[in-house]
């Protein structure tokens, strides 16, 4: 993680513009700023925001105060998003944010949907940057608060869906994901048109083999982008990075949390699969062959998009060929950012 203070003075930055822009686009420098600094690259952090300037918006006017007697009235009330971060805000600040964390995950966790998953994923970055060695500082703290209150804003429930006969691997699970029949429309739309989902990882004996199934997941949604992300090159990234979020948050939530946030994550990866993935698969390809986890990182950087980079973050958490390859295939098939 950085040191050097670039990133702390980044979210210092960003902590001044909202969670989103024209009302339904996330802001995605938080997440994108500390996957840079995370891997070495905290040089680059100020000349990647300079670019994504133009996709930023002043912070939202407060609404209606959020307490504790009348948060569940407004969870999901995007018009209350200043308020619930105002809200999280003071929690953190009297109360450690561990604490915090663990008392809102759950009440949070079903409603992960919500902007895309968005929220949950900026909340798995802002975990990481805490748990890193002197991560503990005013703004990251600040970082949880508004990820949260983002996410506490933005809550969408999935649809109940019918269960279908399971598989017993992440990736042969995917595979037998049920595609839409009609596959337009937002988020939201798509969302609502998920009824059938098979079953995967329903009882893992403990919360060490639901965290191990969890990164089977981001393994298996991370190789599966190599053969698929064609079918959606920006959405089909969420299908990784959301559950890699919930994964990088596990050693800060209680164990008891572990299985349910399994169950959540997995449920995600499916609905964004059966949402978004093609009808054919590629032929796979190795695209990084005799390079480094450090040089495919630096081709997400010089690509810029804020997905890219965030979904090569997540690859790298996996670390190999395939996962590598992935990271390159994103960088091929997505729109590099431009100064305007």
């Amino acid at each position: 993680m950085d040191t050097t203070g670039t990133y702390d003075e980044a979210l210092t930055r960003l902590h001044a513009t909202g969670p989103e822009r024209l009302g339904r686009l996330s802001n995605h420098a938080p997440m994108a700023v500390e996957a840079l600094a995370a891997h070495g690259q905290g040089r680059a952090v100020h000349r990647w925001l300079d670019l994504y300037a133009d996709k930023l918006e002043e912070f939202p006017a407060a609404h209606a105060r959020v307490t504790d007697a009348n948060w569940r009235e407004a969870l999901g009330d995007s018009r209350r998003a200043a308020d619930w971060i105002g809200y999280f805000e003071r929690l953190v600040a009297e109360r450690p944010w561990r604490d915090v964390l663990a008392e809102w995950w759950p009440r949070l966790l079903p409603g992960m949907y919500g902007s895309a998953a968005h929220p949950v994923i900026r909340v798995g970055h802002a975990v990481r940057s805490l748990l890193a060695d002197g991560g503990e500082t005013a703004p990251r703290t600040a970082e949880l608060a508004h990820g949260l209150g983002y996410w506490a804003a933005c809550q969408l429930l999935a649809p109940d869906v019918v269960p279908l006969p399971g598989a017993a691997t992440a990736a042969a699970a995917l595979d037998s994901v049920p595609p839409l029949d009609v596959r337009n429309g937002d988020f939201p739309d798509r969302l609502s048109r998920v009824t059938h989902l098979p079953v995967w990882a329903a009882a893992p004996a403990s919360p060490q083999e639901a965290r191990a199934k969890l990164a089977e997941l981001v393994r298996a949604t991370v190789h599966r982008y190599a053969t698929h992300g064609h079918g959606e090159e920006t959405m089909l990234v969420h299908a990784s990075t959301a559950p890699n979020a919930v994964l990088r948050t596990l050693p800060a939530l209680p164990r008891a949390l572990w299985v349910p946030s399994l169950h959540a994550a997995w449920t995600a990866s499916a609905a964004i699969t059966a949402m978004y993935a093609p009808d054919e698969a590629l032929p796979y390809r190795s695209r990084a062959a005799g390079l480094t986890p450090e040089e495919v990182f630096e081709r997400a950087v010089a690509h810029g998009d804020e997905h890219v980079v965030k979904f090569a973050d997540t690859a790298l958490d996996v670390g190999d060929e395939q996962a590598l390859s992935a990271t390159l295939y994103a960088v091929e098939i997505s729109e590099p950012m431009t100064a305007s």
